[in-house]
């Protein structure tokens, strides 16, 4: 008696003294707060996991949007035996163990197995292997969380096998809900302004924005309530959590410098990242996004140093890979910029939308097959190598779309002499129909 005594006040003082984030966190899709397109009333995601047939998935995004909430929800709902596995420390045995009693598992109660396997980004190729031929013949279903692009980082035979779902990062509306969840937890008021405030500077974090109420909560003056200065000084007392070296704001910070042209303030803010914990994979992935958002045909090499970059980071890891990633940066940030291939795509992307199953034009048609000359394929069209200039004026695109104009090119670097070559093809470019 004594023993069970003991044990419930253990338990509820245990309860008691978790962190915030553990104590509101919810045990019911209603309860979560934001992704409103998986898990609004009738939502395919919701559908799933309330009739639990969840097939295996990956929920892939930014941390602190909620997917490990999510894991937790589908654990406590579901009749399938819910096993967790750790990306970083289970190695291949330890999943073969786990198949091992899914499949007795299955066999004897006819009782299905979820495994759960959180940063699913990090499970090597050798667990994932191991994994994959169980996920085939459906003796586990398997849940991956992942702040990774899984399409770089996960097999791509088990990603074929599962549902990718997207997670968005919390909006303030989100995250100031979430703000007052926790501070009524704590029984603890605030000033609008104060809860605006910690929203907006979470960056999509809901994690971090606990984190805050919690740190804020336990800084402020017994009954004092929380107001936009406190807010301010638990920022400049650098306690206020965003995650990873302000992920968010920093990234941003380094993109807006290397477009404006200051390398400098570029490599500062790659110090920044480097020094926080960044991961590499990530910095290189947004400077080959630049180099065609930013840079385009200004310099078409961008691409190509981005890309080496990229894969430097694969092949030398930090801390050496840091000078490859300094190197394009510095590049980057020196060369002209010309975001005309952005703006192309976006203009050409609203023409599909308007239009968006034209046929394709008859001369334009595939006639190697058999069959498709007796269809008239391909006929009318001229091969531009036949003449001697290489190039001859016709229409490659269906008669409503012939007259837009997507691409412009600008005067910067290199994108110059591509405006004149085109220009001197077609009599004058940008083209009208």
């Amino acid at each position: 008696m004594a023993e069970d005594l003991f044990s419930a006040a253990f338990v509820e003082r245990i309860s008691e003294q978790a962190p915030l984030a553990v104590r509101m966190r919810p045990r019911t899709l209603s309860e979560i707060v934001g992704q409103k397109h998986l898990l609004a009333p009738g939502a395919p995601f919701r559908t799933l996991v309330e009739m639990d047939r969840l097939p295996s998935t990956i929920l892939w995004g930014p941390p602190g949007c909620g997917k490990t909430t999510l894991a937790a929800v589908i654990a406590a709902s579901t009749s399938r035996e819910f096993v967790a596995l750790s990306a970083v420390s289970a190695g291949v045995k330890e999943v073969r163990d786990v198949i091992e009693g899914a499949k007795r598992r299955l066999g004897e109660y006819d009782r299905g197995t979820i495994v759960f396997i959180d940063e699913v980004h990090r499970f090597n190729k050798g667990q994932q292997d191991a994994l994959l031929p169980a996920v085939e013949q459906g003796v586990v279903t398997m849940l991956g969380a992942t702040t990774e692009n899984p399409f770089f980082e996960v097999n791509g035979s088990l990603l074929s096998r599962s549902t990718l779902w997207r997670l968005e990062p919390l909006s303030v509306a989100d995250l100031m809900e979430i703000v007052r969840r926790a501070l009524s937890l704590e029984e603890v008021e605030a000033d609008d302004d104060a809860v605006q405030a910690i929203a907006e500077l979470a960056g999509g974090d809901g994690r971090s924005a606990i984190a805050t109420v919690e740190t804020l909560v336990n800084t402020t003056e017994i009954h004092h309530r929380i107001t936009l200065e406190d807010v301010h000084k638990t920022r400049e007392w650098g306690a206020f959590s965003y995650g990873k070296d302000d992920h968010y704001d920093v990234i941003s910070a380094f993109i807006k410098s290397i477009r404006g042209s200051d390398p400098d303030a570029g490599l500062y803010w790659l110090a920044r990242m480097l020094d926080g914990g960044e991961d590499p994979k990530f910095i290189a992935r947004r400077l080959i996004i630049l180099a065609s958002e930013d840079i385009g045909l200004a310099d078409s090499n961008a691409l190509s140093v981005a890309v080496a970059a990229q894969r430097a980071v694969e092949v030398v890891g930090l801390p050496e890979a840091a000078l490859n990633l300094a190197h394009a940066v510095a590049y980057l940030s020196s060369a002209p910029k010309s975001n005309s291939v952005t703006v192309a795509l976006s203009a050409a992307r609203s023409d599909t939308a308007r239009f968006p199953s034209l046929p394709v034009p008859n001369h334009l048609r595939d006639r190697s097959y058999e069959g498709a000359r007796q269809l008239g394929r391909g006929e009318g069209y001229l091969y531009p190598h036949n003449s001697p200039a290489g190039f001859i004026d016709q229409p490659y695109r269906p008669p409503q779309v012939q007259g837009s104009v997507y691409y412009v090119p600008s005067e910067h670097g290199a994108e110059r002499a591509f405006g004149e070559f085109l220009s001197k093809l077609w009599g004058r470019w940008p083209r009208t129909a």
